[in-house]
């Protein structure tokens, strides 16, 4: 143990069943919002009827699925409305594709809860040419700080101190029993990487656990994908007895807080994708993907 350094498929199937709430929309202005870290600005969200409603997962590669399933209905012929509703995925899958990837799983993004848009060095990468698996771990440990110091000072500043003892080993304080990894393709320089963190379980029980565990995903902005996955065991440690402890109350009740967060994030995220697949289908119904459908040419078409 050590001490925690912290100062083209059809995409219907897993949709039978699911109704988005009613105020989701396919489209709109609603993807240029950015959403700030405030457990009180997010008390009004999704009840807890509502959040034990989460939709399905959407399918792997749903973003570039998406992506070259406009094009293919652009390439064949479409009416302005259908070109201007084509442009609304396209920006979106540009613009919130991290955000949805990412809260689809129940992540928390944005301000300083990770480490946003790193930019990947050259010096990362090792003899083999992608950058070196020992890097994913270093990248997890920064996120983690900005995830743990974000608490401190950001959320809960009327604990500031007792958050700030959690990072050193003086009294009640963090240490990493296990940390294991799950690489799902190489990264190359050049690229750049989101990493965030979320709860895996909601702390419960009494008395209060003595341990947590936390989900890491390191995206590339290159691929848009997540490149890797890992997995932390903290152990909330007293320095004092030199022995395991409770999770303090300030811990467990804003955990708690972030937990429910989280699983709200997963139904927003979740209802977004699913409606801009639903998007998608309506416009290959309407331009190749219907019966007696006649492929625009162009000017190809008119010369013959």
């Amino acid at each position: 143990m050590h001490t925690i350094p912290i100062p083209r498929v059809r995409l219907v199937s897993s949709l039978s069943g699911f109704k988005p709430p009613a105020h989701s929309s396919a489209l709109g202005p609603s993807f240029l919002a950015r959403r700030q870290f405030s457990i009180s600005a997010n008390n009004h969200r999704s009840s807890d009827t509502a959040i034990s409603k989460i939709p399905p997962p959407p399918p792997a590669r749903w973003i570039t699925d998406l992506r070259d399933r406009v094009g293919k209905c652009i390439i064949f012929g479409c009416s302005n409305q259908q070109v201007s509703r084509s442009a609304e995925v396209l920006r979106a899958l540009a613009v919130e594709w991290k955000d949805l990837l990412a809260g689809s799983e129940g992540f928390l993004t944005g301000g300083r809860r990770g480490l946003d848009s790193h930019k990947i060095a050259w010096g990362e990468m090792d003899s083999f040419g992608h950058v070196n698996n020992v890097n994913y771990f270093r990248y997890a440990e920064s996120a983690r700080v900005n995830w743990i110091t974000n608490f401190s000072v950001h959320v809960d500043p009327a604990h500031r101190e007792q958050w700030a003892e959690l990072m050193s080993p003086k009294a009640i304080g963090l240490i990493m029993r296990s940390l294991k990894s799950d690489f799902k393709f190489p990264m190359v320089y050049p690229d750049k990487i989101s990493v965030y963190h979320k709860l895996r379980s909601k702390p419960e029980g009494e008395p209060a656990p003595s341990a947590f565990m936390l989900d890491c995903i390191v995206l590339s902005h290159q691929h848009r994908r997540i490149a890797a996955r890992l997995e932390e065991d903290i152990v909330v440690y007293d320095y004092r007895s030199a022995k395991k402890t409770s999770m303090p109350d300030f811990m467990v009740d804003l955990f708690a807080r972030t937990y429910k967060m989280q699983q709200e994030e997963m139904v927003r995220a979740r209802t977004r994708i699913w409606d801009l697949i639903r998007t998608v289908e309506a416009l290959e119904k309407e331009t190749w993907d219907c019966e007696n459908v006649v492929e625009d040419l162009g000017s190809a078409g008119k010369a013959s």
